[in-house]
């Protein structure tokens, strides 16, 4: 598409541009600033004046400077090639990037998301003279070793298929069919673009059922998320933001994963850059990278493209969605958003709200977590986006305006503790402040897995964990010499639970990752030591006595003695631990 000169630059404030005598522009339009073509996207039109929102470093334009307009919004390329790719806040390939660049990146320098000469073995599905809806797919690519990319007809279009190309290699360039509808014919190719503010359409939402398997018992257990659902992660700096959704995106059952850096620093996304290429995908044995898109944008980039990464990601996400793949994004982290927000809010001299602010921080979370769900496709099938955003509370306050709207959103709190990250216990998941309203969705799923005892179990444990709470203040005050056995060995079962089950390592072979079966044997372990132990107690045992068994020691080290092919074996575990309370209960009874 031709660029038009919209009119010519004025003041400069940071990474907002006003432009001055523009003529036929359109709010959210893509606009190009300067000889050197710099990237941006209009905010603001008042009469003949719009603020642009400049994607890239502003040093150097001076007023006067020509505007070009693309007449179209801000948007990304969609087809495939997406997976295994590294992508800037405003979906400009990196690698493609530094080998015309270099290390850093310069201003003006353009280059198309997906590779223009790389052809795709293509196996059409639709015939000529078919009709064709928005979202139907006309043939399958093989993306990566373990995606199948479906060609859509995309969001919008409709009408009869002229004609289809046979199965061969394309170029995502290459007219692959037309479709006739409206009154006007239209290429089909192997690519589209959308806008990334706009979410793609769906036939409905769906309920949530089925949840999202992290692997890491905190969350499976006490604090599940389903798939499609959202979930903010808030912690203060060294509580493991950034690792737990490491930990998420190699080990959640998603089928995708869009992984946003979003204002993080340099150190900690070039972790990222530098593992995910050579990690290995534990569901299918070869690279993490053939599932998953990594979007990068640190905090030494360009302010603005922060703001836009986030819709960048969630519209790819989107489109995986679209052929029914659950697809996972992570957001790390939205504080580093909110903070880009603020600071283009000041530029334009907007009215500041919350510490600073701006009064439609709010709208704006909203409008990005309700992008998420569990919904049926245009093309009939089931999809789901499952969004984990991570915020970063300055000095660990959650009562900051980011955390506390963001709450209004979201169904699942995952609250990180100092503390626990201090005394190294990883995830540092807070069970005494986080929570999840998924409970009830997921519980059918979990009691299929689990005989019907997931519910108890989980309400049991949490039971001790809140008495466990309670007893604390107790003891930093007297002792715990001075409680009877009876409530010390509800002090005993909490830490055997923070222990053996709610500790994880993520270095381990074994312990990195816990099936829900594994998860489920776990906790029964723990809620028949404390049921049992407390009969024995009644019976006239003592608690130091019940701490000498030798299956005590086991179960403080089943996370490691029992590989998740394993499972089953702890039911023999459970079983001894019967026979030895049993004995020790029986020489008081």
């Amino acid at each position: 598409m031709a660029d038009r000169v919209l009119g010519k630059t004025g003041r400069i404030v940071g990474p907002v541009v006003e432009a001055r005598e523009v003529v036929d522009v359109e709010m959210l339009e893509l606009v190009f600033v300067g000889d050197e073509r710099l990237v941006g996207e209009v905010v603001r039109v008042k009469g003949d004046t719009a603020w642009i929102q400049v994607y890239e470093d502003t040093t150097g334009l001076r007023p006067g400077a020509p505007v070009f307009g693309r007449g179209e919004p801000l948007s990304v390329e969609l087809g495939p090639g997406l997976i295994g790719s590294i992508y800037d806040g405003v979906q400009r390939p990196l690698d493609v990037l530094r080998a015309q660049t270099g290390d850093f990146i310069c201003k003006g320098v353009h280059a198309g998301a997906l590779d223009r000469d790389r052809k795709w073995e293509f196996r059409p599905l639709a015939e000529a003279g078919q009709e064709l809806a928005p979202g139907a797919i006309i043939g399958t690519v093989k993306e990566t070793e373990v995606i199948e990319h479906s060609i859509l007809v995309p969001p919008g279009k409709r009408g009869k298929l002229l004609d289809i190309v046979g199965p061969g290699r394309y170029s995502v360039e290459d007219v692959i069919g037309r479709i006739a509808g409206g009154g006007e014919e239209s290429d089909l190719r192997l690519y589209h673009r959308w806008p990334v503010r706009r979410g793609r359409p769906i036939a409905r939402r769906l309920a949530h059922k089925m949840p999202l398997i992290t692997g890491q018992r905190v969350l499976d257990t006490l604090f599940p998320i389903a798939k499609g659902g959202v979930v903010v992660v808030p912690g203060g700096f060294g509580t493991g933001k950034t690792m737990i959704q490491h930990a998420l995106a190699k080990w959640c059952d998603a089928d995708i994963v869009v992984y946003i850096g979003c204002g993080e620093r340099g150190n900690e996304m070039t972790e990222v850059l530098l593992d995910f290429p050579r990690l290995t995908d534990p569901r299918t044995g070869r690279y993490l990278m053939e599932r998953t898109i990594l979007i990068a944008n640190t905090s030494n980039m360009p302010v603005a493209a922060r703001e836009a990464s986030v819709y960048t990601g969630i519209t790819m996400a989107e489109y995986y969605r679209d052929m029914g793949y659950h697809v996972a994004v992570m957001a790390d982290s939205t504080s580093r958003w909110a903070e880009a927000l603020r600071e283009l809010s000041g530029r334009m001299e907007e009215m500041p709200a919350d510490e600073g602010f701006p009064a439609y921080l709010p709208t704006r979370l909203a409008e990005f977590y309700e992008r998420a769900g569990m919904v049926e496709t245009l093309s009939g099938k089931e999809g789901s986006i499952s969004t984990i955003g991570a915020v970063s509370p300055p000095g660990g306050d959650f009562s900051e305006p980011v955390t506390q709207h963001t709450k209004r959103f979201v169904r699942a709190f995952w609250a990180l503790d100092k503390q626990l990250a201090n005394a190294r216990h990883f995830p540092a998941v807070s069970w005494l402040e986080s929570y999840s309203e998924y409970t009830g969705d997921v519980a059918e799923w979990w009691g299929e897995k689990t005989n019907g005892e997931w519910v108890e179990l989980r309400s049991a444990i949490i039971s001790v964990m809140q008495r466990e709470g309670r007893l604390e203040r107790v003891v930093k005050l007297v002792g715990a010499d001075v409680l009877p056995d009876s409530q010390r060995l509800i002090l005993e079962v909490a830490g055997m639970f923070k222990d053996a089950f709610l500790q994880q390592n993520a270095y381990d072979e074994v312990d990195a990752f816990c099936v829900a079966e594994k998860q489920y044997r776990m906790l029964r372990i723990i809620v028949a030591f404390y049921r049992l132990a407390a009969e024995a107690i009644k019976k006239g045992a003592t608690l130091v006595g019940i701490k000498k068994l030798k299956v005590v020691r086991e179960i403080m080290q089943m996370k490691y003695a029992y590989t998740n092919e394993e499972a089953e074996k702890l039911d023999q575990l459970e079983k001894k631990l019967e026979e030895s309370i049993h004995e020790i209960g029986s020489i008081f009874g």
